[in-house]
């Protein structure tokens, strides 16, 4: 397999919080239509890994490469890059004084220098593509957990990105919203979407990944498929945080 296939690659990479080694020399590639989905316990550099891959965190050292090109560190070509990847956050991060379609419309408008029209009309697809369409002209606050972090998504995928990466989309919700939100994930996995996701729900990770990546203290301690990781995980520390996290 060529480069061209890997749509992200990371080589090698290690992010300091002074002392604190929060990635550790991480190597990883992801196949253009691939879900890779990243578990580990609390800090073991799963969050870290995302926000490097599309610079929200500047690496200390290594390598980042999207759909072919390096990321360096011009903040021009760094916004071009990220302009190409959607990501969803633990907290929705919408803004509480714009109406969902206003929060939907405006990063396209400066970003991808769509009119009004054109803006709206996608924001209104994506809003039916995550089954909240008439949620419109609501504000964030009038919205469940779930219905805002689908908004999230919704904004996302307006941009029309290649790649979207999910950072525990589901960690802040209610119980009963978590299933709302996965939903939305798992279409976006069948429909081809190259997706890295930090998630704790083995459900979604039973489902949707075609990889799963377990990491600890920064390290990938194992990597493999989710049939390898339920029926046959090959590390001691793997074996333990599943014991831990499926007796829940």
């Amino acid at each position: 397999m060529n480069k061209a296939d890997h749509i992200i690659v990371v080589k090698d990479l290690y992010k300091y919080f002074g002392d604190i080694k929060a990635v550790d020399g991480v190597s990883l590639n992801v196949e253009r239509g691939k879900v890779v989905v990243v578990i580990g316990p609390s800090g073991s550099g799963k969050s870290t890994l995302l926000r490097c891959i599309n610079h929200l965190e500047i690496p200390s050292s290594g390598e980042v490469w999207i759909d072919g090109e390096q990321i360096t560190h011009d903040a021009k070509q760094i916004n071009e890059i990220r302009a190409e990847i959607g990501m969803v956050f633990q907290l929705f991060n919408l803004f509480p004084h714009l109406t969902v379609m206003e929060n939907i419309t405006l990063a396209q408008k400066i970003i991808r220098g769509r009119s009004q029209a054109e803006a709206a009309q996608v924001a209104l697809e994506q809003l039916k593509r995550v089954g909240i369409p008439e949620k419109a002209d609501a504000y964030p606050t009038n919205l469940s957990g779930g219905q805002q972090q689908r908004v999230a998504i919704a904004r996302a995928l307006a941009m029309k990105p290649k790649i979207m990466l999910f950072d525990e989309p589901t960690s802040a919700l209610d119980p009963e919203m978590i299933k709302e939100v996965l939903d939305v994930m798992l279409d976006l996995a069948q429909e081809g979407m190259t997706m890295v996701c930090v998630s704790h729900e083995m459900g979604f990770v039973r489902s949707a990944a075609d990889e799963v990546v377990f990491m600890d203290f920064g390290k990938i301690v194992e990597q493999t498929t989710p049939e390898g990781l339920f029926n046959n995980p090959q590390h001691e520390r793997t074996k333990l945080f599943l014991s831990q996290i499926l007796a829940h």
